[in-house]
């Protein structure tokens, strides 16, 4: 599998993120996303899932699941929650298990270390838990691509740990990671891409 990008440009809100964008990612590689706020990260791994479309350029996707659009095999986790407060973390989970066509409940608590709290409404937890509530679909689902808008944020020691150790089995499993941080996730990415604004190379 790979993810090739050719001369992609973005424009969010009448404004123009970035233009002339090239990179290419294959499985079992790690490209980190970096550069300052407003560069274009996360429009970027907007563009990948789907969610927008580019103002020119191109998204290519060679190998992977059939006729499977890059959007339909690809996990995207945003850096803002998308879980629902009045549910349980595991109705949470159970929901994105119907959503996204089935998966193993037991298995996604247990990599992100959740099993005590399933039945533990999601508005009383931490920002770390609910982040780590988040990171459970990597889990949950298996997909191929992962894009990670700062997957890091809000967790401590230990959590970051069981990121690192979800990353790593999924880059053995020959997956794809696009991940934006403003900082070191622990894992040494494959491929480096720092976004600075209009005219990326």
């Amino acid at each position: 599998m790979k993810i090739t990008a050719t001369d992609l440009a973005c424009e969010r809100g009448g404004r123009i993120v970035f233009t002339e964008l090239n990179f290419a990612v294959e499985s079992g590689r790690f490209l980190e996303l970096t550069g300052p706020n407003g560069a274009g990260k996360s429009s970027l791994l907007r563009l990948l899932s789907g969610l927008s479309e580019p103002r020119h350029g191109r998204l290519k996707l060679a190998g992977g699941g059939g006729d499977l659009t890059l959007a339909e095999q690809a996990h995207y986790i945003a850096h803002g929650e998308a879980s629902k407060s009045a549910l349980s973390v595991a109705e949470n989970l159970i929901f994105w298990r119907d959503f996204l066509g089935g998966g193993d409940l037991a298995n996604a608590l247990g990599a992100v270390n959740l099993a005590s709290l399933a039945d533990y409404p999601v508005a009383l937890l931490s920002e770390g838990q609910k982040r780590r509530l988040a990171l459970a679909r990597l889990a949950l689902v298996t997909r191929p691509i992962w894009l990670l808008d700062e997957p890091s944020a809000g967790l401590d020691a230990a959590s970051q740990k069981l990121l690192i150790s979800l990353m790593r089995q999924h880059l053995k499993s020959d997956g794809i990671i696009i991940a934006a941080t403003h900082v070191s996730l622990g894992l040494k990415p494959d491929q480096s891409l720092h976004l600075s604004g209009a005219s990326q190379s």
